[in-house]
């Protein structure tokens, strides 16, 4: 997908989300308006449900506050676009829903909507999930296969092993217990928990297999990075690293250390897209604290 053809989806999506379009979802038997705010989740508008909040069971879409996953040869911004993609596809139809009323950890009801998650998923605009090791429900699974096989949505270029779909810092929770990101199979839509003890920065990138900064750097000159640029601090070069996977760019400034020296940009460069197109493919995540991904206090990686 072109550049110029991204900006001006997300130019039309903003606008359209402004004003709010209602879509008509079945909710136990009983019509009601709901707003998707993304694919995989809505707010009731009218109904018996009215003032509820829904999340989708059996399926997850891309994260759609910023450009935050990467896998492949896909830049973080042209996978937002799938998420909103996926967002448009949950607006345009008419959907059942059944629910048993129960909640996630955030409150919301969870619904099972058949014939939307088998659309989003076959479309290649969701995936199969499970939030335990237990596989995704077999449908979905048979539809995300004929997905990827097709290369159609968000496996056009490149299936890893695991979707990363969320990342939590060790200090949002304080206690003793160690924090985890989320990791959902590819094959069968398993969930696992990649369990860790590390404070994240904002705008850190995180990725699997490689998870930590010391890793990533190691991963760079294993991918031929060397001279000054090699001497960078680890932060630096997983800053840098977020920046290239955002848009396959190094920047002229550094937003800490001033200028980047033109031929460090080139050597940057160079062992970044190495580093992503050789050994096991890595589905990256960029790192933000939930409370700064929307509004006045949005995290800059995220505009």
């Amino acid at each position: 997908m072109r550049i110029a053809s991204v900006f001006l989806l997300l130019a039309g999506l903003v606008g359209t989300a402004a004003a709010e379009p209602q879509t008509t979802v079945f909710l136990n038997g009983t019509p009601s308006s709901v707003y998707f705010n993304d694919g995989d989740s809505f707010r009731v508008l009218t109904g018996k449900y009215s003032g509820t909040k829904a999340r989708l069971a059996g399926f997850n879409t891309l994260e759609s506050f910023g450009p935050t996953h990467q896998w492949g040869h896909w830049t973080a911004w042209e996978l937002f676009v799938i998420a909103k993609l996926g967002t448009l596809n949950g607006r345009r139809g008419t959907w059942k829903c059944t629910s048993d009323l129960k909640t996630d950890t955030y409150g919301r009801i969870l619904w099972w909507c058949p014939d939307l998650a088998v659309d989003q998923v076959r479309k290649g605009l969701a995936h199969s999930m499970s939030i335990t090791h237990e596989p995704a429900k077999p449908e979905l699974v048979a539809a995300q296969k004929e997905a990827i096989a097709a290369k159609r949505g968000m496996w056009a270029h490149g299936v890893p092993d695991f979707v990363l779909t969320s990342l939590h810092s060790v200090d949002e929770r304080p206690g003793d217990k160690p924090a985890y990101n989320r990791l959902v199979s590819s094959v069968d839509g398993h969930s696992k928990k990649w369990k860790h003890r590390e404070a994240y920065t904002e705008c850190d990138v995180l990725c699997y297999p490689s998870a930590k900064p010391a890793e990533i750097v190691a991963d760079l000159k294993a991918a031929g990075l060397t001279g000054p640029a090699a001497e960078y601090k680890e932060k630096r070069l997983t800053r840098l690293f977020a920046q290239f996977i955002k848009d396959r760019t190094v920047g002229a400034v550094d937003q800490d250390t001033g200028l980047v020296d033109e031929d460090h940009r080139a050597a940057l460069e160079t062992a970044f897209g190495v580093m992503l197109a050789t050994g096991p493919m890595r589905t990256c995540m960029v790192y933000t604290d939930y409370r700064r991904r929307y509004g006045a206090r949005k995290a800059p990686c995220l505009k």
